[in-house]
């Protein structure tokens, strides 16, 4: 990795990129101390001050933004569940997946509607935090001109970033967006770790706890790096050809399927789901309803109970298959290798292959699920087995966006130097 980025910073073109990045990185982070005005931030904190729940989340991937109550507290989440919903909307309406297949120019249409959507649930989901943190108290004052400079804030600044990620991506290095969530989840690093060593030095955790922490939190690091790393490949054997009087020879090749392409999205729709009830419930907190979801022992979305662990964990690979399910199409990729004249050696062509590649995905997505589900509860056991650790962060489950936006950007800057004949970390 070193060499890779020693390599790169040699060549006067990426130098000038990975400079970019960082110029754009910091001005993203000097905007999440510029706070928004007129909400007492310390009554904001209470709201996440458990990382397991919906909100912690939130303020884990916005950097700490969201309990600063900074401007850039929406962080980029909009354009991601825009890009996820219009994702989604294209395999379920004919004309966007038929846009979706038309090249660059179908591409850049689609990613025109994923802005616009991404400034609409901007906007909407301002609205939603400035309800939230009204009925917590959290507003100096209530109003008109308040409340439109909170929404009008929150959505201007989520754009902005929104503009940053582009630019990043053109740019500079890797996916923008991408690399603006793993700065904001390796920013908690450094206060996490002297969180955990203010508890040792008071004594609230004793030293085994916190060794069996730290063995627990590199076990989790490294199968979170070799579960990245690691995917099922389906082998293709595409048949010789005759073009210009010559004859080439057939060649052999792969369908490459990693095992966590799914369960990033997987951890945060479940997540979602189980964290809504709750995150509502805050809005009325003294009625039947919130008793029942933050009170009950019969609650399963109360957070860091048994009931909920079970219940997320299942979500997690449900959500797995269900999104490789719709994500990846066995027909269409039999279809495509059809008409390239390549076949499964063994499999027959056509509709054998597709149900071939279905149970494929089938065992892939449940296994990544599993995974998924062990790595996100692991946090949540740890703080319900000792009390001690329930105000740190460890939110495991940000390590596969950390470790899979690390090896996408190795992986882009390496193929940069293959190109100018340097040899690097991935090879």
């Amino acid at each position: 990795m070193l060499s890779t980025l020693r390599n790169a910073w040699k060549v006067k073109d990426l130098r000038k990129r990975i400079l970019f990045t960082i110029g754009m990185i910091l001005i993203y982070r000097l905007g999440n101390y510029i706070p928004v005005p007129g909400v007492d931030a310390s009554k904001v904190l209470n709201l996440t001050s458990n990382s397991g729940s919906l909100l912690g989340f939130y303020d884990m991937i916005s950097g700490g933004a969201f309990s600063k109550f900074s401007i850039f507290a929406m962080n980029v989440l909009p354009y991601i569940n825009a890009s996820i919903i219009i994702q989604l909307l294209t395999i379920a309406i004919p004309s966007l997946e038929q846009l979706s297949k038309e090249g660059e120019e179908g591409r850049k249409k689609i990613q025109k509607y994923t802005r616009y959507s991404a400034v609409v649930l901007g906007f909407l989901e301002a609205f939603g935090i400035y309800a939230m943190i009204r009925s917590s108290g959290a507003l100096k004052s209530n109003n008109v001109f308040s409340i439109i400079l909170i929404i009008l804030t929150l959505t201007a600044s989520s754009t902005f970033l929104m503009w940053i990620g582009d630019r990043i991506t053109e740019s500079g290095i890797g996916n923008g967006a991408s690399f603006i969530i793993f700065t904001s989840i390796i920013s908690r690093f450094p206060t996490s770790a002297y969180n955990i060593y203010k508890l040792q030095t008071t004594g609230i955790v004793d030293i085994v706890s916190l060794v069996v922490f730290a063995v627990a939190a590199v076990a989790i690091f490294i199968l979170v790096v070799v579960a990245s790393l690691a995917e099922r490949r389906i082998p293709v054997q595409y048949a010789g050809k005759a073009a210009g009087g010559k004859v080439i020879k057939g060649q052999s090749s792969h369908i490459p399927i990693n095992m966590n392409a799914s369960c990033i999205i997987a951890i945060i729709f479940a997540m979602s789901v189980m964290g809504f009830p709750e995150t509502i419930a805050q809005f009325w907190p003294t009625s039947s309803f919130a008793k029942f979801i933050t009170g009950s022992p019969y609650s399963i979305f109360r957070s860091n109970s048994i009931p909920y662990v079970v219940v997320y964990f299942i979500a997690i690979i449900f959500f797995t298959w269900f999104y490789t399910q719709v994500t990846f199409k066995p027909e269409e990729m039999s279809e495509n290798m059809h008409k390239s004249a390549g076949f499964i050696p063994g499999i027959r062509p056509g509709e054998p292959t597709t149900t071939y590649i279905e149970k494929v995905l089938d065992k892939i997505s449940i296994i990544g699920g599993l995974f998924a589900g062990i790595i996100a509860i692991a946090p949540i056991i740890v703080q319900m087995s000792n009390k001690g650790f329930k105000d740190v962060y460890f939110a495991s489950s940000g390590l596969l966006i950390v470790v899979g936006v690390a090896t996408d950007t190795l992986r882009s800057l390496q193929s940069q130097l293959v190109m100018r004949h340097y040899h690097g970390f991935l090879k």
